[in-house]
């Protein structure tokens, strides 16, 4: 009998592996889930990575982070996050500054024209994880939240 998988991506012949339906399983629910956030940030004029270092940078208060730490707290890895905090720098979103204490640091922080951003942005984002997740209800997911954990690394630290 032909897994659901196996129909959407109109497979021909059987998954090699549980291992291999998982992974594909994994990246297929991922891309349906960033397709509905892309939906949701694009009249903002943001990218998820956009959206994620305003996140980070909320979470980190007025005396904001350096590039390396807002690249260590990303989601997905960046390579560039310099020229990206560049273009929201641009656009307003964020700041840059030397601390007195040592000029050879440069924080970026939050401005408020981000804070207002995420704050239009909040109801929608949380409507969309209703609308996506919340159908499997708080045990499944609990339960899904341990398995994709464990799946990045037994150890509890993240594969790289």
């Amino acid at each position: 009998m032909m897994r659901r998988l196996e129909r959407e991506l109109k497979l021909t012949k059987p998954l090699d592996s549980l291992e291999q339906e998982a992974f594909l399983n994994v990246l297929r629910t991922s891309g349906a889930l960033t397709h509905g956030l892309l939906r949701v940030l694009r009249p903002a004029g943001l990218s998820p990575t956009q959206y994620n270092v305003l996140r980070i940078l909320r979470g980190a208060g007025a005396e904001g982070l350096t590039c390396s730490e807002i690249s260590e707290r990303l989601i997905g890895h960046d390579p560039d996050v310099t020229r990206l905090l560049d273009r929201m720098e641009t656009r307003g979103l964020v700041d840059r500054h030397r601390p007195s204490e040592d000029r050879r640091v440069v924080r970026t922080a939050i401005t408020m024209d981000g804070w207002k951003v995420l704050e239009g942005l909040d109801p929608k984002i949380r409507k969309l994880h209703n609308e996506q997740l919340g159908h499997l209800g708080s045990d499944r997911l609990r339960q899904l939240v341990e398995l994709l954990e464990l799946a990045r690394g037994a150890d509890g630290e993240d594969p790289e």
